[in-house]
């Protein structure tokens, strides 16, 4: 089944490749499938089989394999609790790609392990700025605000998070909001 997968990516590259303004269409095109498909999820499953997804797309569309391969390893060593090794292959990504929001993402969560707050909230609002939908970015200045001590702010961000994902994990984190479109939080008596 990989192999096969394999096959048909190199061969959509191969026909890409000649018509870069194809690849950017669908790539569009493709993105806003994605946010559609996670907007109008009716169960918590669909909701995080969208999000998955995304992800995915996100991580994917590194713009060099270079930056695919420093996203990829700061990944591993994240998951092996070297958050200064992560760090560091994120830095690569963003001197690399500084378009490419998910690597600002990405240094972000790194940067907030190693308990660099002021640097994971500047990286986040950077990957927000190129990916205004970055559910997770929102979401991760959500926690940084509230450990800042800025609740207000730290609402909004978590607002616009939920907006744009309304299956979101932390959307019971919010206050009761009565006239909000958010699915109901498992264990909550309260639509939230």
């Amino acid at each position: 089944m990989q192999r096969r997968q394999f096959l048909i990516r190199t061969a959509a590259l191969g026909i890409l490749a000649g018509h870069p303004t194809a690849l950017l269409a669908d790539t569009a095109s493709q993105r806003e499938r994605l946010f559609a498909t996670l907007k109008n999820a009716r169960t918590e499953r669909d909701g995080r089989i969208a999000e998955n997804a995304i992800w995915e797309w996100w991580v994917s569309q590194a713009p060099t394999p270079g930056v695919r391969d420093a996203i990829d390893h700061g990944m591993k060593r994240r998951e092996s609790h070297d958050f200064e090794a992560a760090e560091t292959a994120f830095d690569i990504a963003v001197r690399e790609a500084p378009s490419y929001a998910e690597g600002w993402n990405q240094r972000a969560f790194a940067r907030f392990l190693r308990e660099n707050i002021g640097g994971a909230l500047s990286d986040l609002e950077k990957a927000v700025e190129l990916e205004p939908k970055h559910f997770g970015a929102w979401s991760g200045m959500y926690h940084l605000l509230m450990r800042m001590g800025r609740p207000e702010a730290a609402t909004a961000a978590l607002t616009r998070a939920v907006e744009i994902h309304p299956w979101l994990k932390e959307r019971g984190m919010l206050p009761p909001d009565p006239d909000a479109k958010r699915p109901l939080v498992e264990g909550k008596q309260q639509e939230l």
